[in-house]
């Protein structure tokens, strides 16, 4: 039998990996190592070379587009057909299963699968039949609390309530809820996998004849596995089956969903006869990218350990730059990138990375001051998501009292018993009459709407009134702040699970620093408007712009996260600073900061050839101005991989240099100096901050933002600015 087409193009550990004997196997896989190559060949060597049916095979990965691709790769690599294989996702395996088992599951044949939205607006009707208050018992809390007790296999009786009414009253809504789904044949997403461990669990004959059938089972990021998956995996394996496992703790990016790193170590006690094969060869990055992430990594605690290497070049060291500001660095990685194009390089071939998905806003505005198209990976450009529409209606009713659109978003957002009736109502009597809705609004709709509703249309407009007139003589990001805190959206958007309302609040925050940095035009048109107004039409202009689409060449921008599983020649690591990246809430807790170390070890294996690493020494954040310190991840790095790559002026210290007492400072004559950060007082303009320092001699220019005064350029030599 020749079996070279199988291993030919294997290196040693992947050969070992694929051809390892009947036992289980655990594949330690870093980055860029081939991964997916192993699992293709280990499925196409049982059925070639152990003579295994394709019947008797199952492939677990964690997307479809992987499944599809790892089943073509099969077919090809066997010149012959695998519709036969059970490759597939968890919820696509266990959806399978109880379609073929659905009388052993408690279900009805024709069961329908829900998806969030549906299973949202479930849940929104239940609180609504229960007459309980959805300000407090909001639908989406809700769905996080039920779909987080089905990721740890546990039904309503099998939840704690701690004594906690809340808790308490939580369960009971998750067993009304069950009960809604089981009369009327209803299975959103945690309940597949919940349904199909219980099948295994509740029908011992179905699952020993799954297990003799199921001997080789083949899991795909092994250490994304949540609670439930590992179970249902586990007890398929049972005593008997061979389970090859693929994945990478130090990719471990997932913990805040469920993923449980740990069950790689569980893996090595349920199975203590394991194979473990460690995939270090890289074949993705340069050898000075590789040496920095592993030094970056070897920071970790508790790692099964392992060594990314390549028999390539080292390649270019790692360009590092200290941004004066974000707009500094965005505009940094803007001449970046429209250098890297005039070479006639593909644009798609760049991404710029970023924690936080809020940091896309200045990026998005630099590439389109550039003409550079751009594609926000896996999301919406800034003033496209949900949350900045929201805030930006308000403002624009707060502007323009006759804007329907504006006016229906957020009549009852956050809710406040405006239903959909009570809009038509007031919809009909505008159509009827050539009104705004407002207007419409103002007669109660010509006496058309009962009492309670009439009652809290009037409470909402009497809020878009005290909120006009309680920032009618605020500063524009100061009038943005404002109205964000006191329209709810703020407290509407807390209550969303943990990761999303960070998201959605630190883009709110962005929305003010945005408003904070708003410059008008110097144009004839918004000379004649209203700071807001021309901040509206600006953000008009830029959702305005369709983004790239996935064909498109353009520019990728895309958080961390988001970043997992792809590769780009040229890649910018943004935003290392302490507090952004690791993230604050991640400083304090040992397993947070060990992930968020993770997730730089993540971004920086994306890149090929080139990586870039920026921080900035003072960064807008909730519209005020921040100065914080380079992330440790970025001390972490050998310092002979890194050239720092300097602004024209130099105005602050290389982020290797030792000798802090000499950091940051600015010449300002001969008999002183001004240090960055320095608060100084203006005879005329007040007390501020130096922000930044140009030139030298005479000539030399000084950045202050003065408290009242908002940011001033002055010349040194005629500002008599004093030291405080």
């Amino acid at each position: 039998m020749d079996v070279t087409p199988i291993i030919d193009p294997l290196n040693d550990a992947q050969r070992a990996a694929v051809t390892a004997p009947d036992e289980p196997v655990l594949v330690v896989a870093g980055a860029g190592s081939g991964k997916t190559r192993v699992l293709v060949h280990r499925i196409a060597w049982l059925i070639q070379v152990e003579d295994v049916s394709p019947l008797g095979i199952l492939a677990v990965t964690f997307t479809n587009k992987a499944a599809a691709e790892m089943r073509a790769r099969i077919g090809a690599l066997l010149d012959m057909p695998v519709d036969a294989l059970w490759v597939g996702t968890f919820h696509g395996l266990a959806h399978r299963l109880l379609r073929r088992h659905w009388r052993e599951a408690g279900l009805p044949q024709d069961f329908q699968i829900i998806d969030a939205d549906d299973q949202q607006r479930l849940l929104r009707r239940l609180v609504r039949d229960l007459e309980l208050d959805e300000g407090t018992w909001v639908p989406r809390e809700i769905q996080w609390f039920i779909n987080a007790q089905k990721d740890e296999g546990r039904r309503p009786d099998h939840v704690n309530d701690d004594g906690d009414p809340t808790r308490r009253q939580l369960i009971h809504l998750y067993r009304q809820y069950q009960e809604l789904c089981e009369q009327r044949g209803l299975v959103d997403f945690a309940e597949l996998l919940l349904r199909a461990h219980e099948v295994w669990l509740n029908n011992p004959e179905l699952l020993a004849r799954y297990q003799r059938r199921f001997r080789h089972v083949l899991v795909d990021e092994f250490q994304d596995t949540n609670a439930i998956q590992y179970a249902w995996l586990r007890v398929l394996v049972g005593n008997t089956g061979l389970p090859f496992v693929v994945g990478d703790d130090d990719q471990s990016i997932y913990r805040w969903r469920g993923a449980r790193m740990e069950h790689l170590a569980r893996f090595q006690q349920d199975f203590p006869k394991v194979r473990t094969v460690k995939l270090e060869q890289n074949y993705r990055s340069t050898g000075t990218i590789l040496k920095a992430a592993n030094a970056i990594i070897s920071h970790n605690s508790g790692r099964l350990g392992k060594e990314l290497w390549t028999d390539g070049s080292d390649g270019e060291p790692l360009h590092l730059y200290n941004a004066y500001n974000e707009r500094d660095e965005a505009d940094f990685v803007a001449a970046r990138l429209q250098d890297w194009s005039s070479k006639g390089h593909a644009r798609s071939d760049c991404a710029v990375l970023y924690r936080s998905n809020a940091q896309s806003r200045v990026f998005e505005e630099a590439l389109l001051r550039e003409n550079i198209p751009y594609r926000v990976y896996g999301g919406q450009r800034f003033f496209e998501r949900a949350e900045i529409k929201d805030a930006l209606a308000y403002l624009r009713l707060i502007s323009n009292r006759d804007d329907d659109p504006s006016f229906e978003r957020v009549v009852n957002l956050p809710t406040r018993g405006i239903g959909a009736r009570t809009v038509e109502t007031v919809r009909g009597y505008a159509r009827a009459y050539g009104t705004s809705l407002w207007q419409a609004a103002c007669s109660s709709a010509g006496g058309q709407l009962p009492g309670r509703a009439a009652t809290a249309l009037q409470a909402f407009m009497q809020l878009i009134e005290a909120l006009a007139a309680d920032t009618d003589e605020l500063a524009l990001h100061e009038r943005v702040d404002h109205v964000i805190r006191h329209s709810g959206i703020v407290d509407h958007y807390r209550k969303e699970p943990r990761d999303r309302a960070e998201a959605r609040l630190e883009n709110l925050d962005e929305l003010v620093s945005a408003a904070r940095g708003f410059e008008p035009a110097d144009t004839e048109e918004e000379a004649d408007m209203t700071p807001l107004q021309a901040f509206l039409a600006h953000a008009v202009l830029e959702s305005g712009e369709t983004q790239g689409d996935s064909w498109d060449d353009c520019v990728q921008l895309m958080t961390l996260h988001s970043a997992k599983g792809l590769e780009f020649p040229m890649v910018f690591l943004t935003g290392l600073e302490e507090g952004l990246f690791p993230h604050r809430r991640s400083l304090n807790d040992p397993g947070g900061l060990e992930e968020e170390r993770r997730l730089c070890y993540v971004g920086a294996t994306r890149a090929m050839e080139t990586l870039y690493i920026s921080y900035a020494e003072q960064r807008r954040m909730h519209g005020v101005d921040n100065f914080g310190t380079p992330s440790r991840f970025i001390s972490e790095i050998p310092e002979e991989l890194v050239d720092e790559v300097r602004p024209a002026l130099r105005v602050s210290r290389p982020v290797f240099r030792r000798d802090s007492a000499a950091a940051s400072r600015v010449s300002r004559d001969d008999s002183g100096a001004l240090n960055l950060g320095q608060r100084v007082r203006h005879q005329k303009f007040g007390e501020g901050v130096v922000l930044n320092c140009e030139g030298a001699g005479a000539h030399a220019r000084v950045q202050v933002n003065f408290e009242t005064a908002g940011t001033k350029w002055l010349v040194m030599s005629y500002a008599g600015l004093e030291l405080m």
